[in-house]
C-alpha cells in the first residue's frame, strides 16, 4: 500500500483484517515510526484497534522502503494524495505519478498495479505508460478500483461497501483483483468490473451527483425561509421517493472534507477539457462556496446584524463528525465572514482542534461551555454527537445573550425556546415574504 494516508492506513488495514500480507509504505519517517509505535495520525473511529490487532498478528506491517516492499508484493496499491493543482483547479497527479516511477523500478514477476487514489480519466494510461518506459522488461497490469469510504464511517464502508470497482482489461489481473476481494464477494458484495476508464469516472460521477443532491437541498432551505416551509419535511417528503432516496438531504453549511470539494472541481475541469462541461456541476461548486459565507452572514442576522465586539461561540469545526479533517469545513468560511465583520470567535471540537489551530486564529475553550462563556450567540456548525443533548440551561447561564443558530438543525425550535433562547435553524420560518 503505497501511501500511509486515509485511503491507505484505512485500506492497508482492512486488508490485512481479511487474512492478506500488507505492507503500508511512506515517504514520511515520522508517519512510519509513529505507526510502528501504535500511533494513528488521523482520528476514525475502531482505526487504532483494527492496526493493533494487525500487526500484532503479523499481517500489518509499516515501511519507507519501497523498492523491498514492492518487490515482495503480487499487488501494489497506489494511494497517494491528489489534491487540487493550484491556479487552475485539476488534480494534482505529481504524487501518483512519482510512485509509478519507483514502482517500476522493483517490480519482480507479474504484478497487479492498482490506482486507488482518486485520479482524472486516462490517468491509469499514463500510469502504464510511465511504468512501461521505465522498466520495459516489468510484467504487470494497471488497474483502476477507486475508494467510497465516508470518513467516520471509513471501516464500516470498506468491509460492508455498497459495491467493489474495478477496471481493467488484462483477465489476470481480473483473476488477481478477484482473490483480493474474495472475503467480500462471498458476502455478496457487488464486484463490478469494467475499462479502466469508467471505473475512474465512477468515482468522479457519484462524489459528484452527492455533492450535488447536497447542494440542492440546500436551495430548498432558501425557499423554505421565504416561503414558509420547513426543509426538514421536504426532505422526508421527496426522500421517501425510492427513486430519490434519503441520503445526503440534510440542509446545512454545505459540503466540505477531503473528496467533495477538490473532486467537483476535477470533474468540472476534465469535462472542460474534453469539450463536454458538466453544468450542474459547476453550479453546484458555486453555489456550494457561497453557501458557507451565507451562513456566517445568517449568524451575524441573528443578532440583529452587527458583530463588531460580539463574542461568537463556535460548536464544531471539523466538516464533518468522528473525524479530525478540516480541509475545506464550512466553519473555515464562517469563522472568517464573522471576523471580518468585527466578532470575537471561540470555538471547540472534540477531536479537530489541532488542526483548526493550523486553518485559524480563534479562541480555542475546552469544552462547548467554556466556548459560550460570556458570548451574544452559539453557533452549531458540526453535528458531534456531543452537541446533541447540550444542557441548554447551563449554556444560557453562562451566555451574555440566548442566542442559538443551528446550522445542522439537530434541535426543534419549540425546545429550545421553551429555555429561553432565540432560535434560528436552517430552512425553517415562521415568515412568509412574496416577492
Amino acid at each position: 500500500m503505497v501511501g500511509s494516508g486515509y485511503v491507505g492506513l484505512v485500506s492497508g488495514a482492512c486488508f490485512a483484517d481479511f487474512g492478506h500480507d500488507v505492507i503500508c509504505v511512506d515517504k514520511a519517517v515520522e508517519k512510519i515510526e509513529a505507526l510502528k509505535k501504535g500511533i494513528i495520525p488521523i482520528f476514525e473511529p475502531g482505526l487504532d484497534a483494527l492496526v493493533e490487532s494487525n500487526v500484532k498478528a503479523g499481517r500489518l506491517s509499516f515501511t519507507t522502503d519501497l523498492t523491498e516492499a514492492v518487490a515482495e508484493a503480487d499487488v501494489v496499491f497506489i494511494a497517494v494524495g491528489t489534491p487540487s493543482r493550484r491556479g487552475d483547479g485539476h488534480a494534482d497527479l505529481g504524487y501518483v505519478y512519482a510512485a509509478s516511477s519507483e514502482i517500476a523500478a522493483a517490480i519482480k514477476g507479474f504484478t497487479v498495479i492498482v490506482t486507488k487514489s482518486t485520479v482524472p480519466v486516462g490517468t491509469g494510461d499514463e500510469v502504464e505508460r510511465i511504468i512501461r518506459e521505465t522498466n520495459p522488461e516489468a510484467d504487470f497490469a494497471v488497474v483502476s478500483n477507486p475508494e467510497f469510504l465516508r470518513e467516520g464511517a471509513a471501516i464500516e464502508d470498506f468491509k460492508r461497501p455498497d459495491r467493489i470497482v474495478v477496471g481493467l482489461s488484462d483477465e489476470r489481473a481480473r483473476a488477481v483483483m478477484t482473490e483480493v476481494y474474495r472475503p467480500l464477494y462471498l458476502n455478496q458484495s457487488p464486484l463490478l468490473f469494467t475499462s479502466r476508464r469508467t471505473s475512474e469516472l465512477i468515482k468522479y460521477a457519484a462524489n459528484g451527483f452527492l455533492a450535488m443532491k447536497i447542494t440542492f437541498i440546500n436551495e430548498m432551505a432558501d425557499l423554505c425561509e421565504r416561503v414558509g416551509a420547513d426543509v426538514q419535511d421536504v426532505s422526508r417528503g421527496i426522500g421517501l421517493d425510492g427513486r430519490i432516496g434519503s441520503k445526503f438531504l440534510h440542509a446545512g453549511p454545505g459540503y466540505g472534507g477531503s473528496c467533495f470539494p477538490k473532486d467537483t472541481l476535477a470533474l468540472a475541469k476534465t469535462a472542460q477539457d474534453y469539450d463536454a462541461p458538466v453544468r450542474l456541476i459547476e453550479t453546484t461548486i458555486a453555489v456550494n462556496d457561497n453557501r458557507k459565507r451565507a451562513m456566517g452572514r445568517k449568524v451575524i442576522a441573528a443578532v440583529g446584524g452587527d458583530v463588531r465586539g460580539k463574542k461568537v461561540a463556535v460548536l464544531g469545526l471539523t466538516f464533518k463528525p468522528n473525524t479530525d479533517d478540516m480541509r475545506d469545513s464550512p466553519a473555515i468560511a464562517v469563522v472568517q465572514t464573522l471576523k471580518d465583520a468585527g466578532a470575537i470567535v471561540s470555538g471547540y471540537d472534540p477531536e479537530g482542534m489541532e488542526n483548526a489551530k493550523q486553518m485559524m486564529d480563534i479562541e480555542f475553550a475546552s469544552g462547548p461551555y467554556q466556548a459560550a462563556e460570556g458570548a451574544d450567540v452559539a453557533v452549531l456548525v458540526t453535528e458531534w454527537n456531543e452537541f446533541r443533548a447540550l444542557d441548554l440551561e447551563r449554556l444560557k447561564s453562562v451566555m451574555k445573550s440566548p442566542i442559538l443558530v443551528d446550522l445542522r438543525n439537530v434541535y426543534r425550535a419549540p425546545e429550545v425556546e421553551a429555555h429561553g433562547f432565540t432560535y434560528t435553524g436552517v430552512g425553517k420560518t415562521e415568515e412568509v415574504t412574496k416577492v
